[in-house]
């Protein structure tokens, strides 16, 4: 078996040395040893690392160490080296390198300190007892962990009527309720730390604290006077300061902002606050008169705008004042009434020199000086008014036409007889009455037309008439036919309000023959079409030519029915065609079907027409009837006249119409 070597190591205490050694020979420290050192002295202890060979020195021979400088636990608590054995022959090492540590042993030699003294604190006033104000602390370098050295404890060595400090933490407290910052707003302190927990030989340290005694509403505002007089002109606008008046407050900051108020003379003066100085100023609210009242008493009130509830029973936070206006007295022009202007009236057919009216107006001052009057010709200059310069009178110098002016507004001015710079304008305003001095007119010029074949009884024509003047019951019109015409017994005349309606009364008939084969196709034709093309620059949206040739059917006339079919009313061609081919049968469309594919050919052909879809209506009626035209375009002839006896051969349905159409008796045909 190899030989197992056996397991040596280290053996060595724990190593201090004390801080502050100020004898005159190396301190011991302690000894390194290794449990493979028999005492033969063949082993050679040497050491490294922090403070070896300088601080620390160690005999070779026995493993002592020794510190030959005096150190400083608060500068270096301990200090890390390494130990090394070998044999003092051959220079093996005995052992592995091992590290060991020597510490500083503490003393009390640190006094405690204040690091972030001086300090600073508040608290409000009137704070209870115990109030935490702020906390101290003091640092101690020593070894907390050793002995009592570090262990701080805290007074109050100057301040202590008014403070306190705990003893431990070194929270500062108010020691009285009654710190008043309008007595004393700051108030310094001495806080002693003292180390070793306060026993006989502990060091100690101190610092000042500066304690500020912050403000809260405990005190009200104040005037400092009971009563202020100001004097204003009664000619001073409204808004006008009249003065300004302020409150004291023993607080100060917020504590201090306050509001006033008018509690009496509030109808002509108002108060308002000046935020930045805190004072009231009282100014004008409404106009002042001298001659109504010469003196004005305002009762102003401060009030505080931030009341702390807590101090309420000290007392109200408000105060009063008196501020006494005296009002001056100026001169000033004279005023009309009523104020507004004048409203008069005067009838249109009033003669030259008629009383208008009289403007009233005068001196508002005490004095009560005389006025003179007069008018602003640029808002009459026709001249058409007078005024009486002094008892303000106003006459007619021309005769009035209320059709042509219905309303006079002219503007009156009245000043001091002796001072006219105090002058003073008001407007009037004259109503012209209305007489009956003009004639009813037409409306319009009327010119009426009828055909020769109307009904008795048609309406012909509405006429109305207007009337310059206005009547305030309003007009009623009674219209008769002139005398030249009341003879005429063709049209009557219907008076409705206003308007007239003329009748006819009798029907003018003729006899005439029948339309001649040429008019027969004459018949109001109505051609529509629903596009509006392409705007106003569109001039090619449809042939006209081919709206013209609406009856020109070529396909119709080489149809198989033959041109006799063309010839008859529509609905007699249904019933034959359809009786030809079956005797009841549903008509022959195709004359119309063949018309508007046609026509559908000749539109998607046709290059002018828009190029899009758009609606087209194509009038295809035929031709004549048995029946001629009912049209009134024939009835306006008066070449021939036309012979309506046949309709008595169309059955009942048409004997009334015979009636209205037989011809009457030759007295009733007159002009």
């Amino acid at each position: 078996m190899p030989h197992e070597r056996v397991k040596r190591g280290w053996v060595w205490n724990q190593f201090f040395v004390v801080e502050e050694y100020t004898g005159t020979e190396p301190l011991y420290v302690g000894k390194i040893h290794t449990d493979s050192d028999m005492g033969e002295g063949n082993i050679k202890y040497t050491i490294s690392g922090e403070g070896a060979g300088t601080i620390f020195i160690i005999d070779e021979l026995t493993g002592d160490i020794h510190a030959t400088e005096k150190l400083d636990r608060e500068e270096k608590a301990f200090y890390t080296l390494r130990a090394q054995a070998r044999h003092r022959l051959s220079n093996d090492p005995l052992e592995p390198e091992s590290e060991f540590v020597i510490k500083v042993q503490d003393i009390n030699d640190s006094e405690p300190k204040f690091l972030e003294g001086p300090y600073i604190g508040s608290v409000a006033e009137l704070s209870p007892i115990g109030t935490s104000v702020m906390k101290v602390t003091a640092s101690d370098a020593d070894d907390p962990t050793y002995g009592s050295s570090a262990r701080v404890v805290y007074s109050v060595l100057d301040g202590e009527k008014f403070f306190t400090v705990d003893r431990h933490t070194g929270i500062i407290m108010t020691a009285v309720a009654d710190l008043d910052r309008e007595t004393q707003d700051r108030y310094e302190l001495v806080v002693k730390a003292t180390d070793m927990a306060g026993q006989m030989g502990g060091l100690s340290g101190s610092t000042t604290v500066t304690i500020v005694i912050t403000d809260v509403n405990d005190n009200p505002p104040r005037f400092p006077q009971k009563m202020y007089q100001f004097s204003v002109s009664e000619g001073a606008t409204v808004g006008t300061s009249v003065g300004r008046v302020i409150a004291t407050d023993a607080d100060m900051g917020d504590n201090t902002d306050m509001s006033y108020l008018i509690k009496e003379g509030g109808e002509l003066f108002k108060v308002t606050t000046d935020v930045e100085t805190q004072e009231a100023v009282v100014s004008i609210k409404k106009p002042l008169d001298f001659e109504s009242k010469r003196t004005h008493n305002v009762v102003v009130e401060a009030v505080n705008k931030h009341v702390d509830p807590r101090f309420v029973d000290l007392g109200t936070f408000r105060d009063q004042t008196i501020v006494r206006v005296s009002v001056s007295d100026i001169d000033e022009p004279p005023i009309f009434q009523p104020a507004e202007g004048a409203i008069m009236e005067v009838q249109e057919d009033a003669k030259v020199g008629a009383l208008v009216g009289v403007v009233i107006a005068k001196d508002p001052d005490v004095k009560n000086k005389p006025l003179r009057f007069s008018i602003d010709r640029t808002t009459d200059q026709e001249m058409i008014f007078h005024i009486d310069p002094d008892s303000g009178a106003i006459t007619l110098d021309k005769i009035l036409d209320r059709e042509t002016a219905g309303w006079h507004n002219i503007t009156v001015k009245a000043v001091e007889a002796d001072n006219h710079t105090m002058a003073s304008h008001s407007a009037v305003s004259i109503r012209i009455l209305d007489v009956n001095d003009n004639p009813p007119e037409l409306a319009t010029p009327y010119e009426a037309s009828i055909c020769e074949d109307a009904k008795p009884g048609q309406l012909i024509h509405t006429i109305s008439v207007v009337d310059r003047d206005e009547p305030q019951s309003g007009h009623r019109f009674y219209f008769t036919l002139a005398p030249e015409a009341s003879s005429n017994r063709h049209f009557t005349l219907w008076d409705v309000k206003v308007l007239v309606l003329l009748i006819l009364t009798l029907k003018r008939h003729r006899k005439g023959q029948r339309m001649a084969e040429d008019e027969e196709d004459m018949r109001d034709n109505v051609i529509k079409y629903n596009d509006e093309g392409g705007g106003e620059q569109d001039t090619q949206a449809y042939d006209m030519s081919a709206l013209r040739n609406l009856y020109d059917f070529p396909e119709a006339k080489s149809s198989d029915s033959g041109p006799e079919i063309r010839s008859l009313p529509q609905w007699i061609q249904a019933s034959r065609v359809g009786g030809a081919e079956g005797g009841g049968a549903a008509a022959d469309f195709s004359l119309f079907k063949g018309y508007i594919r046609k026509k559908v050919e000749q539109a998607d052909a046709d290059l002018s027409v828009p190029p899009y879809d758009s609606f087209q209506t194509y009038a295809f009626e035929g031709t004549s009837s048995p029946a001629l035209s009912l049209s009134s375009i024939h009835t306006l002839s008066t070449t021939s006249e036309q012979d309506f006896s046949y309709l008595s051969d169309w059955g009942p349905r048409f004997r009334q119409l015979a009636g209205y159409y037989a011809p009457g008796n030759p007295e009733e045909e007159g002009s």
